[in-house]
């Protein structure tokens, strides 16, 4: 059949299975890319702009910054967990029940907005001074985060639709709804705070209608059928395994997100010991690495859909190339980002701040930052590898240990190594605690009993760790077959 008579998911199941897994990364990768980085170069305006205001104001964006970052965690849970599974689903050619999972992690990431938005402005004040604020920052920050509250269910709602469309292979949709709300807040800051003399309420007014803009361009993408999926209410379920799928697949986002907005928390609650130039200083220095992380967030977002994709299409060895040639591609391009911010840390920080004080606390934190940029992709692209394929390394093996029932233990996959060319391609660790009671873990004679992931045979036991039993070595299932001349395709 020629590409000429294939239907539009035809040819985007065709397009994300069979065209080269390094073009594939790079094409949904940068779209993504571009999108984080506009994102977070607002988030850097916004800061300049209120910068202009002073000390305080500039610590009232760091203070709320952690609100942000919680209301983009239940976003991002149930917009990974939703688009993970779609991707898969449509790999595998479900697509009615794609759109459950669609509808369902939409409304639940905007009613987790509202709910947000109605206990953060119930108490303004305590949740201020909970994200971090002194006294002296408390009256720019009341400000800031009521409109922040007010966008919640827009930016949570918005997470997923954005994810749902880069899962599909819609990268550049996505990118679009983006960059389009990006763009309207850096004008509008300069229109509300200075046009309008509108101050720290027109910076966070302008972010709040580029919120509400960025939701409404995703919304009309999905409400003029250029998905596969659908946010209609009527493919919104209450059924349990829809619900657990979201949530475990998403969970880890949530955590990551989550972390963020903790870890934001404390520093500012620290800072605040030294007073409103050590929190402007830190929030600086958030702005800066953030921008950085996201050229490395980008490139593994546009691995997510490939690997997802694949591993519902059972095209395993394409999401492991997929898998090895992001890492790589994210270690060189962190580790080129880190550098330049390096040498040219004085410079952008003079930028931001006027402060001498607030300057020499940023300097030397701008510094530790840089050193820690180049390992971050091996956290992200395992975490996305796992996210995307629906699971973490819980698996089994298929052993006999006494008589002749054959039956399945518990273990761990604890690490993966190279996709070919070797008998040792994951470690494993027994956690069955039956089974480490009878052998103590894996023993002569297991070597070739299959692990399982999802019911799918997955590879097969090779070697015991000497010094430690409960330990083993596996192979892929792939590189038995090539080894026999099959395909595994």
């Amino acid at each position: 059949m020629s590409d000429t008579t294939l239907s539009k998911e035809e040819k985007q199941y065709k397009r994300l299975t069979e065209e080269p897994v390094a073009r594939l990364v790079l094409e949904l990768g940068l779209p993504t890319t571009i999108s984080m980085l506009i994102t977070n170069l607002y988030n850097m305006v916004d800061t300049w702009f209120v910068s202009q205001l002073g000390t305080s104001a500039t610590g009232a964006v760091g203070v709320v910054f952690g609100l942000m970052a919680i209301i983009q965690a239940f976003g991002f849970m149930f917009g990974h967990g939703a688009g993970s599974n779609i991707s898969r689903l449509l790999g595998a050619h479900e697509k009615e029940r794609a759109k459950a999972f669609s509808a369902t992690g939409f409304y639940l990431a905007m009613g987790a907005g509202v709910l947000i938005a109605v206990i953060g402005i119930v108490d303004l004040n305590g949740l201020c001074r909970l994200l971090g604020s002194t006294e002296t920052i408390l009256p720019y920050a009341r400000i800031y985060a009521f409109y922040i509250l007010v966008s919640a269910p827009a930016m949570a709602s918005s997470c997923v639709m954005n994810n749902v469309l880069r899962y599909e292979g819609y990268a550049n949709l996505a990118m679009v709804g983006l960059v389009s709300g990006g763009i309207l807040n850096m004008a509008g800051d300069a229109i509300l705070m200075w046009g309008l003399n509108l101050g720290i309420r027109g910076a966070a007014l302008s972010t709040m209608i580029s919120q509400y803009v960025s939701f409404g361009i995703l919304l009309f993408f999905f409400l003029r059928g250029k998905t596969q999926s659908s946010l209609a209410p009527k493919y919104f379920t209450w059924e349990f395994a829809v619900h657990k799928n979201i949530l475990t697949a998403g969970f880890p986002s949530m955590m990551r997100q989550g972390l963020a907005s903790v870890s934001t928390m404390v520093l500012n609650a620290q800072a605040a010991v030294y007073g409103d130039i050590a929190i402007a200083a830190m929030s600086v220095v958030s702005r800066i690495f953030n921008f950085v992380f996201s050229v490395a967030l980008g490139i593994g977002q546009g691995f997510q859909p490939v690997s997802s994709f694949n591993y519902g299409a059972k095209k395993y060895s394409r999401v492991r190339k997929a898998f090895w040639f992001t890492l790589c591609a994210s270690l060189v391009t962190m580790a080129v980002f880190a550098g330049v911010v390096y040498v040219f840390r004085r410079e952008l920080l003079l930028q931001f701040l006027a402060d001498m004080d607030a300057y020499e606390i940023a300097f030397y934190a701008l510094q530790i930052q840089c050193l820690t940029l180049p390992f971050i992709p091996v956290c992200i692209c395992g975490n996305m590898l796992f996210q995307s394929i629906g699971k973490g390394g819980r698996a089994t093996i298929l052993a006999t240990v006494s008589g002749n029932e054959t039956r399945e233990y518990d273990i761990e996959i604890e690490k993966i190594y190279s996709p070919s060319g070797s008998t040792r391609n994951l470690l494993l660790r027994v956690t069955d605690e039956e089974l480490l009671v009878q052998t103590g873990g894996v023993v002569q004679g297991m070597s070739g009993s299959a692990i399982l992931q999802d019911g799918k045979i997955i590879g097969a036991v090779t070697h015991v760790l000497l010094d430690d039993p409960s330990r083993g070595y596996g192979i892929f299932i792939e590189n038995m077959l090539s080894a026999a001349g099959l395909s595994s395709e």
